[in-house]
C-alpha cells in the first residue's frame, strides 16, 4: 500500500470542510495528485477541468527553481474527495494520512504549471508548499476550481466551457451557464446546424465564437423567444431546437456566404454578426411567429438583399457606409449591425403587405 504521512496545520472554516496545509516534496505531490486535464469524450461530454499546458511559462518557472537560491512561497492547492485520513493533535495541528494504493486520489486545483516546471528538475531536499481541502464530490471540486480560479488570469472561454458541468455557482454565473449549456448541445450534437462549427477551449477547430454565441442565448432568455419558453418544463430543449431551427434557416438562404467561411471571409461567421442576427430571430419569431427552419427561411429571403456579408458595402446610416469587411467586434458596431439588420427586416416584413394592397 503507497500511503503518504505529513503533520499539517489545519484552519478553521466552513463547517464540514477540512482545509490543511503541509510541506511535501514535489516528487510526492505527483504521486499522490493529478492534473485532470480538460478535453472532450467520444461522445462531446466535458471532462476534467483543468487548463493544457502553457511550455514557455513552464520554461520560466524551471529555469528559475534551478537555481540554488529559488524560493517557491505560493502553495499548489491540491484537493481530495477521498483517501485521506486526519487525526486531530491539538491546537490545529493534524496528522494527515493520504492513500494512493488505487491511484492518486488528488486534484490539482492550482498550481498545475509550477508543478509541472518542478517536475522537470532535480532539487533533493527541496518542498513546496500544499494547501489541501476535502471536498464531499466531484461537483464541489470543479465548484472549488471555477471560484478559485475565476479572480486570475485563467482563459474566460475555458471558465465558461465548465459552467454547464458546475452546480452551486454564484447567481452571476446563472444566464452564462444556461447559455454555456445551449452552446454545448448544438456544437457537440450530432446533426444539429452548428456541429463541430464554434470554436470552444476544449475544441480549438472551431471558427464561429463561443462567446458570441452566449450573448446571443443570452439576449433571448433575458429579453425575447427563449424568456417565453421558461414556463415549459421542457423549457432548454425547447430553446436549443429554436437555435438550432434558426441557423438551419440561416443556412438555407446565405448558403454561399456561410459554408466553408470563417469571420475573415464572411461578417455572417463573425461576432458582430453572429450577435446581429439574434435580434432578426427575435423579430421573425414575434412578428412572424416564425419558429422552424422554413419560417426563419421565409423572412431571412427578405432580409439578403440588405446584407453584405462576403462583399459590397453596409448602408449603416445615412452618414455610415461601409465596406462589407469594416464591421469589427466592439460594442458600438455589435449595436449598429443590430440596429441596421432590424431596421432592414421591419422594412422587407411591410414590403409584400404593401404591394399586395396596392
Amino acid at each position: 500500500m503507497t500511503t503518504f504521512r505529513y503533520t499539517a496545520v489545519r484552519a478553521k472554516q466552513a463547517n464540514g470542510h477540512d482545509v490543511f496545509v503541509f510541506p511535501a516534496a514535489p516528487a510526492d505531490i505527483l504521486a499522490f495528485s493529478q492534473i485532470d486535464r480538460v478535453g472532450r469524450q467520444d461522445n462531446g461530454q466535458l471532462k476534467g477541468f483543468q487548463r493544457h499546458q502553457i511550455a514557455t511559462h513552464i520554461k520560466e518557472i524551471r529555469d528559475y527553481l534551478a537555481r540554488d537560491d529559488a524560493l517557491l512561497p505560493n502553495a499548489v492547492i491540491v484537493a481530495f474527495i477521498d483517501s485521506v485520513k486526519l487525526k486531530d493533535r491539538g491546537r490545529g495541528v493534524v496528522e494527515v494520512e493520504i492513500t494512493a494504493s488505487d491511484g492518486k486520489p488528488g486534484f490539482v486545483v492550482d498550481g498545475q504549471q509550477r508543478l509541472s516546471a518542478l517536475a522537470g528538475i532535480s532539487k533533493p531536499g527541496f518542498e513546496v508548499f500544499v494547501s489541501a481541502l476535502v471536498c464531499k464530490d466531484y461537483n464541489e471540486l470543479r465548484q472549488q476550481f471555477v471560484l478559485i480560479n475565476n479572480t486570475r488570469p485563467l482563459p474566460k472561454s475555458l471558465i465558461y466551457e465548465l459552467l454547464p458541468n458546475v452546480d452551486g455557482l454564484p447567481e452571476r454565473f446563472t444566464a452564462r451557464k444556461f447559455a454555456a449549456r445551449i452552446v454545448d448541445r448544438i456544437n457537440f450534437t450530432r446533426g444539429s446546424a452548428l456541429y463541430g462549427e464554434i470554436r470552444q477551449h476544449t475544441h480549438p477547430k472551431g471558427v464561429i465564437s463561443d462567446s458570441a454565441m452566449q450573448r446571443m442565448i443570452m439576449n433571448s432568455a433575458s429579453d425575447g423567444a427563449i424568456r417565453e419558453l421558461i414556463k415549459f418544463e421542457d423549457f432548454e430543449d425547447r430553446a436549443y431546437n429554436l437555435i438550432n431551427e434558426f441557423f438551419e434557416g440561416v443556412k438555407i438562404v446565405f448558403g454561399p456566404e456561410w459554408t466553408g467561411m470563417n469571420p475573415q471571409t464572411s461578417r455572417l461567421r463573425h461576432g458582430a454578426g453572429i450577435v446581429a442576427l439574434g435580434f432578426v430571430m427575435e423579430l421573425l419569431y414575434s412578428s412572424s411567429d416564425a419558429s422552424d427552419r422554413i419560417g426563419f427561411a421565409e423572412g431571412l429571403r427578405l432580409l439578403k438583399p440588405y446584407t453584405a456579408w462576403t462583399s459590397g458595402r453596409w448602408s449603416l446610416s445615412e452618414n455610415d457606409t461601409r465596406s462589407w469587411n469594416g464591421i469589427q467586434n466592439t460594442p458600438s458596431d455589435i449595436d449598429l449591425l443590430s440596429n441596421y439588420l432590424v431596421r432592414s427586416m421591419k422594412t422587407a416584413l411591410r414590403r409584400p403587405r404593401r404591394d399586395a394592397n396596392g
